[in-house]
């Protein structure tokens, strides 16, 4: 019988661990999303990923925690998703799954776009307190073809009765504008089949 996996990782891309370096130790909320916008446009023009990014930050002082782009492509992971691996890396450096527990500081998780179904579990389960969105909308399905999953009605209600403050589409124009750039591009749109 062959021998089953006993392990999954998911690394970022060779051009952003060469850039971790030069990141600030500190971001504002505004050079946060700049930040994703920034790494999720680069990710899909390097051809690393799709289009999305996000980052983890402590809220009160902007302490930079983690990175991430989409990587559920190059990795063979669906669930790789920006999301998902900025959230386990931070859990990593911190030794915690829960970046809410105590003896914490406050995490914000920053994405390029509203999180699909997927992350949506994942950041109610990880501990942060806020989300900030730079886009959201039904702009990226109609835009992509992307298929983000049965996302319930009232998400933002949903974090909200959970404790989790939410800033959304807080740079709706440029984060489409990363969408059309990708859409236009002609990259791959990963979907599991559907129906």
């Amino acid at each position: 019988m062959a021998r089953l996996p006993e392990r999954v990782s998911v690394a970022l891309p060779e051009w952003l661990t060469e850039r971790l370096s030069s990141l600030p130790d500190a971001l504002t909320e505004a050079q946060a999303v700049d930040l994703t916008l920034e790494l999720a446009r680069q990710n899909f023009e390097q051809d690393t990923g799709g289009p999305f990014a996000a980052v983890v930050l402590e809220k009160a002082s902007g302490r930079l925690v983690s990175v991430g782009v989409n990587r559920a492509v190059p990795e063979s992971c669906s669930s790789a998703h920006a999301e998902v691996t900025a959230l386990s890396l931070a859990q990593q450096a911190l030794g915690s799954f829960d970046l809410g527990g105590k003896g914490f500081p406050e995490h914000a998780l920053v994405v390029s776009w509203r999180p699909c179904v997927m992350c949506f579990g994942a950041l109610i389960w990880s501990g942060i307190r806020t989300l900030v969105t730079a886009g959201s909308g039904p702009e990226l399905e109609r835009l992509t073809g992307f298929d983000e999953g049965a996302m319930i009605d009232d998400w933002q209600g949903a974090l909200r009765a959970r404790g989790i403050e939410v800033k959304d589409a807080v740079a709706l124009d440029r984060a489409i504008d990363v969408v059309r750039a990708f859409s236009e591009s002609g990259r791959l749109v990963y979907n599991a089949r559907r129906g």
